[in-house]
């Protein structure tokens, strides 16, 4: 199996774990409202890489007049963000393949989908999103920050082995800059853990001002 791939498995099989253990995103809270505050009433969000609902459960006790359509290539996850939110939308679908979608959004937030991104798939994706957002469209992007050198087959701690891609934050923001984003913010949040590996939760919202 390819890198990708090989997530997709270990997400279908861990989805119980992965809900019960990352539900709680307070961690990200101020980075999520400050996000939020950018939506527009009763806009189109589309979230990418979706998991267990966690993110979207937060955004609709925030904002339950926005309308959710959330992607997640394990079919496991889908089922159970569809249970926590059963007011949003859900498929199963490679965010790779969102250049397959015909619909326009006034927002899309991705939380979680680019350390299994090598970097070129990354760009390809800030690419993809430019042309699913409407002008003036605000995005939510995260990673693990931290030198792409370092990238390689990580172990979980239920002993599953996924390869992680770090991202640092520079390059994000040129990928970003070039494709017509302008950087509104970015916010780095500690993971516990990796305090002393050089390691963190890199947070960057961006509004597209150009096609």
């Amino acid at each position: 199996m390819g890198k990708l791939e090989t997530a997709k498995y270990v997400f279908n099989k861990r989805a119980a774990q992965w809900a019960e253990k990352y539900m709680d995103v307070s961690m990200y809270h101020e980075a999520l409202d400050a996000f939020f505050n950018l939506l527009p009433q009763n806009a189109s969000l589309l979230e990418i890489a979706c998991g267990p609902g966690n993110l979207t459960k937060y955004l609709l006790h925030q904002r339950p007049d926005i309308r959710v359509t959330g992607l997640d290539i394990a079919p496991n996850m889908v089922e159970l963000a569809r249970a926590n939110n059963p007011a949003a939308t859900f498929a199963v679908m490679d965010c790779r393949d969102i250049n397959e979608l015909t619909e326009r959004y006034d927002a899309v937030m991705c939380g979680f989908a680019l350390p299994y991104f090598s970097k070129t798939e990354a760009t390809n994706l800030i690419g993809d999103v430019a042309n699913l957002l409407e002008e003036g469209g605000p995005f939510y992007l995260s990673t693990m920050e931290g030198d792409y050198s370092r990238s390689g087959i990580q172990t979980s701690s239920y002993g599953d082995k996924v390869y992680m891609h770090y991202h640092p934050a520079n390059y994000l923001v040129e990928t970003l800059t070039s494709t017509g984003f302008q950087v509104n913010e970015l916010r780095r949040v500690d993971i516990p853990g990796e305090e002393t590996k050089g390691i963190n939760d890199l947070i960057i919202t961006a509004v597209l001002k150009r096609k």
